[in-house]
C-alpha cells in the first residue's frame, strides 16, 4: 500500500510539473492558462477563504447525503419488499432524475431561501435516488435458497429483512453511497451559485466573474481534493465492513 501511495505521489507530482513546464513552454498567457505554482500561491495566500469555503460546502454535503441516504434506503427498502409500492412510486423516482438540477434548484430557492437548508435540499436530492435504486435491487437479488431456509426455521418479516436483505444488499448500497456522497458535493456546489455568502459555489462564481483564472485552478483542485477524499474514505469503510461481498 505505501508503494502504491508513493506511486501516485510521484504521479501527481509528475503531472504538476508538466502543467508548469507546458505551460512556460507555450508561452500560454495567465488568461487562457496559469501556471501550477500560480495556483498554488493563490492557494497559499487564501487559506482562511478555502477553509471557510471548504467548511460551509462539506457541511452542505454532509448533510444532505445523510438525509438523502435515509430516504434513499427507507424507500429501496419498501420497494424491495412491496411489489405494488414499487410499481406505484418508483417511476415518480425515475421521473424526478429528468428534471434538471438547475431547474430543480431554482424551485427549492424559492421555496427555502437562500440559507444553508436549500443547498443541503439540492444533496438530498442528488443523493436520494442512486441508494433507492441500489438498495432495491440489492434486497431483490437475495438468494432464494438462504431465504428459503430462513423461512424453514420460522424467521420473520423482520427477521428476513435484517438478517438477510440488508446484509445481502449492503455491497450495492455500499457503491450507491460512494456515487451519492460525489453527487450530494456536486449539488452543494450548484446549489450555491444560486445565491450565498459563504461556500465553494460562491468562490467559484466570484473566481468566473472576476477572471481570475489562478483562483478558478486552486478551486477546481481544492473540489478534485475533497470529491478523492471523501470517495477513498467510503472505499476503506467498504473495506473494512463489508468483507463479505466478494462471497455474495
Amino acid at each position: 500500500m505505501r508503494t502504491g501511495f508513493g506511486a501516485q505521489l510521484a504521479a501527481l507530482a509528475g503531472i504538476l510539473m508538466l502543467w508548469e513546464v507546458g505551460v512556460r513552454a507555450f508561452g500560454l498567457g495567465s488568461h487562457v492558462m496559469p501556471t501550477a505554482s500560480a495556483v498554488f500561491r493563490d492557494l497559499w495566500a487564501n487559506p482562511e477563504l478555502m477553509a471557510r469555503g471548504i467548511v460551509r460546502t462539506m457541511t452542505e454535503t454532509l448533510l444532505g447525503f445523510a438525509i438523502g441516504a435515509a430516504i434513499g434506503f427507507g424507500f429501496g427498502s419498501a420497494f424491495a419488499v412491496s411489489r405494488a409500492f414499487e410499481r406505484l412510486l418508483f417511476p415518480l423516482f425515475v421521473l424526478s432524475q429528468a428534471i434538471p438540477v438547475i431547474a430543480f434548484g431554482a424551485l427549492v430557492v424559492m421555496w427555502l431561501g437562500n440559507g444553508i437548508w436549500s443547498k443541503v435540499a439540492i444533496a438530498t436530492y442528488l443523493t436520494a435516488f442512486p441508494v433507492t435504486v441500489n438498495t432495491c435491487r440489492g434486497m431483490q437479488s437475495v438468494d432464494p435458497q438462504r431465504l428459503a431456509l430462513l423461512r424453514s426455521f420460522g424467521a420473520g418479516g423482520w427477521t428476513i429483512f435484517w438478517r438477510l436483505r440488508v446484509p445481502f444488499a449492503l455491497p450495492s448500497i455500499a457503491a450507491a453511497l460512494k456515487l451519492g456522497i460525489s453527487l450530494g458535493l456536486i449539488g452543494a456546489i450548484v446549489g450555491e451559485w444560486f445565491g450565498d455568502t459563504v461556500g465553494l459555489g460562491i468562490l467559484l462564481l466570484q473566481a468566473m466573474y472576476n477572471e481570475n483564472l489562478p483562483r478558478l485552478w486552486a478551486l477546481i483542485l481544492v473540489c478534485g481534493a475533497i470529491g478523492i477524499f471523501i470517495y477513498a474514505l467510503f472505499e476503506a469503510i467498504e473495506r473494512r465492513w463489508i468483507f463479505w461481498k466478494q462471497e455474495i
